[in-house]
């Protein structure tokens, strides 16, 4: 069992107290992430680091453990409705599980300065993302692309009261992407969804229900292939996961039923500032050697 006081947390409190906050926090930071859809992890990760001076190195191990958690949670009922295509996700999950074990190989090599200073890119991107509407859901193409036929990656969603059909193309560009995405989550302790919903959505022409569904459903298995590094490690304690966890899960589960009354585009547009001054927070505090 680590010390807090000595090896984890920099400003020494008593660990009651500590899991108290860093439960509000997590509760918070969960609830925002599922009402814009960026996850909890772009505000778990700077709370954990800026505001309770953890390494980064642990507050990335309790995201994934929270990422692993809220995934599994969603991804079940997305799958009852009928909105996740299980064939393509399992199939994505090669390239995003091959580059999480990748990034958390390469998390424990490179400074943790310079971890910040990728994460803060990252989640600025995401960010900027969040101000762009989605695109329009994809026609059907003249030709399907060989490959896609080969793996049938067609399926149907729900709309109204119909089903939809739909198939995948630039199934290539998609996959490379993905790996890209696998290898953020793997040494970032994010869920990396706004590249995984633009390698399905912009360039494989998904329908954007189904991309952000599926997404959600290869979040945790992605997670969970770069956790086991980080558990090997030391870099996951349970006294530090649990509470997050459990705070980002409440507070996803809270914020995904508020998400069908609420006026989203306006408390995405005002997260995604937040974000933003979080990633230049970090930026800063990263070059500067302060992490």
């Amino acid at each position: 069992m680590l010390d807090f006081s000595c090896e984890v947390i920099r400003n020494p409190v008593s660990y009651a107290l500590f899991s108290l906050l860093l439960f509000a926090g997590s509760v918070v930071a969960g609830f925002l992430g599922a009402l814009t859809g960026l996850g909890g992890g772009v505000v778990i990760i700077p709370l954990l680091t800026l505001g309770f001076g953890i390494d980064i190195r642990y507050a990335i191990g309790a995201s994934l453990i929270s990422v692993i958690a809220t995934s599994s949670g969603a991804a079940a009922a997305y799958v009852r409705e009928g909105f996740t295509n299980i064939r393509i996700g399992m199939f994505l999950e090669v390239a995003t599980t091959v580059g999480a074990l990748c990034g958390a190989a390469i998390a424990g090599i490179i400074p943790t300065g310079l971890i910040a200073v990728i994460f803060a890119v990252v989640i600025g991107f995401s960010a900027l993302q969040s101000f762009s509407p989605p695109s329009l859901p994809a026609t059907i193409p003249p030709r399907q692309s060989r490959f896609s036929a080969m793996l049938r990656m067609n399926g149907t969603y729900p709309v109204g009261n119909t089903h939809e059909t739909y198939f995948a193309t630039r199934v290539g560009p998609g996959f490379l992407l993905m790996s890209v995405a696998g290898v953020l989550s793997g040494l970032l302790g994010i869920g990396s969804g706004a590249l995984k919903v633009i390698a399905m959505d912009r360039l494989m022409r998904l329908p954007f229900k189904v991309s952000t569904t599926t997404s959600n459903f290869m979040i945790g298995v992605t997670a969970a292939a770069s956790a086991g590094i980080y558990l090997s490690r030391g870099y996951i304690e349970p006294t530090l996961a649990m509470p997050v966890m459990l705070g980002v899960l409440a507070g996803s589960l809270v914020g995904s039923r508020v998400l069908a009354i609420a006026h989203t585009p306006v408390l995405r547009r005002v997260f995604a500032v937040v974000v933003l001054l979080l990633a230049v927070e970090m930026a800063f505090n990263g070059l500067t050697g302060r992490l």
